[in-house]
């Protein structure tokens, strides 16, 4: 298999395997050609060099319709729901149900719908619109989706990404049930600790290329990073450079009342310090207020926020996001896509979409000082394109990542608020970032990062706090922290 983007070749000339009944993990850097090879068996790219057999026919499909008609199904990394469509009607668009008179059986799809969601532990009217549930909930329909199918090949790009782990360990039950009827899985993914878990076989890819495959279970950690990277990633992501003791940002008594349900708080009283150089880690469960926390600061919620702000000891009031990006805030959203990109424009137009004066002579956009700008942090932050006029929504995720925080360095903030920085993003990519927050630290910015991921809390933080149902219930040092004490902190509500 091989596929060109304007004459870059994404993949070259790959051969795989995929067998019935098992899980076959497809590894590599963001970059490494794994979406476009699932994209081409899904039938999203119909042009390409090679072929694809299925049960020993070549098939070739012009759309996913015609793949998910050949058994073939894709759960993606970045949605594809509909926003102001409902849950029923975006797990059962272009699958309708019909009933003897020929009109849409709403009944029977709500039915079925709430039987999808139950399997998934997700207690929600399936009536309820796209838009009004959270970036994890989303990936359960999304999940949901794929299993209304009735699938051969099941492919899974990120699945756990957004997802709570008692939500992964869900998923991995199905998983070994539909492993057990012979499904063959396809399964993508940058934890490697989770395709120890749930996989078989697995197959690295590297700059568009196999570099190697084999069983699961007689390999190592190392070797596929090996692999995957080609290179030394270094050891510790620890930073050594010492917290200012002057304070950037003070927070006291913030309140965030949810637009939906005013008698129920989504930041309930919280308050906390960040210092200068100093790495903020927010843990929690999904839907503990920990990316609210964030939208609240931003500025994102004026109608529904109250609370004191101090920035260097000033007292501030922040209604509005040019409020916030004026204080010198910056915030890399939990969604990419949704929130942090154009999708349709250029690497060096989202560069400098919160910016543009700097980019600006005479009222109008420079170009040469934008590709300049924009060159600057491709460079800084090692981002990868296939062309540098290329849309963003032809990168891959993490190369994605990488613009919405180049777009924000172009501030330059004096606090940066980073919402699940290496959501989807793979081993390299994330020491890459993991260096990146560091030096930003180590030039006296304040950060603050929220992350579903404990050990990466854990590892990158100075100070650590845990949000539980929209309260502050716990608040550790590094030091003295552990995943005992902020799953313990995660699961209590404040007294």
């Amino acid at each position: 298999m091989s596929k060109d983007f304007s004459g870059v070749y994404a993949l070259k000339n790959v051969d795989m395997q995929v067998l019935p009944g098992m899980v076959t993990a497809v590894i590599g850097e963001n970059g490494a050609g794994k979406s476009t090879m699932m994209k081409i068996i899904s039938g999203i790219h119909s042009d390409y060099e090679g072929e694809v057999l299925l049960d020993g026919e070549v098939v070739s499909f012009k759309n996913p319709k015609e793949a998910a008609e050949k058994g073939i199904v894709i759960i993606h990394q970045e949605l594809s729901l509909i926003p102001n469509l409902s849950i029923t009607e975006n797990l059962f668009l272009g699958k309708e149900l019909t009933n003897s008179w020929g009109f849409l059986d709403y009944p029977g799809m709500y039915k079925k719908s709430r039987e999808l969601l139950g399997m998934l532990k997700l207690d929600i009217d399936p009536r309820t619109a796209i838009n009004q549930l959270r970036v994890g909930q989303q990936q359960l329909v999304e999940i949901a989706s794929a299993l209304l199918m009735d699938s051969k090949v099941l492919i899974m790009d990120e699945p756990t990404s957004a997802i709570s782990d008692s939500e992964v360990e869900l998923l991995f039950s199905i998983i070994r049930e539909l492993r057990a009827k012979g499904v063959a899985i396809l399964y993508i993914s940058h934890k490697l600790g989770e395709l120890f878990n749930i996989a078989d076989r697995f197959e690295v890819l590297r700059d568009g290329e196999s570099v190697g495959t084999g069983i699961l279970q007689d390999t190592s950690h190392t070797k596929l990073i090996q692999m995957m990277v080609g290179r030394d990633l270094g050891g510790s992501i620890r930073k050594t450079a010492s917290v200012s003791r002057e304070e950037i940002m003070k927070v006291e008594n913030l309140f965030f009342q949810n637009p939906e349900n005013t008698s129920n708080y989504l930041v309930n009283n919280v308050s906390f310090s960040l210092h200068k150089g100093e790495i903020l880690g927010i843990a929690g469960l999904m839907g503990a207020g920990r990316s609210e926390l964030l939208e609240a600061l931003f500025g994102l919620h004026p109608k529904h926020t109250n609370g004191d702000i101090y920035i260097e000891n000033k007292k501030v009031t922040i209604r509005s996001v040019k409020d916030a990006i004026a204080l010198g805030i910056g915030l890399v959203p939990e969604d990419r896509q949704l929130q942090g990109l154009i999708l349709h424009m250029d690497v060096s137009q989202n560069t400098s979409l919160a910016n543009l004066k700097q980019v600006c002579s005479h009222g109008l956009i420079n170009k040469k000082k934008e590709n300049l700008l924009s060159q600057q942090y491709i460079e800084k932050l090692n981002t990868r394109l296939p062309a540098p006029d290329i849309a963003v929504q032809k990168l891959s995720g993490g190369n994605q990542q990488k613009v919405v925080i180049a777009k924000w360095l172009a501030t330059n903030p004096k606090i940066l608020l980073l919402d699940e920085p290496t959501r989807g993003i793979d081993v390299g990519a994330k020491a890459e970032i993991y260096k990146l927050i560091h030096e930003l630290a180590g030039q006296g910015m304040g950060i603050i990062v929220v992350s579903s991921e404990l050990p990466e809390i854990l590892a990158i933080s100075d100070h650590i706090l845990v949000l539980s149902e929209s309260k502050l219930t716990g608040s550790f040092v590094q030091s003295e922290a552990n995943e005992e004490k902020l799953m313990h902190a995660a699961l209590m509500e404040k007294e």
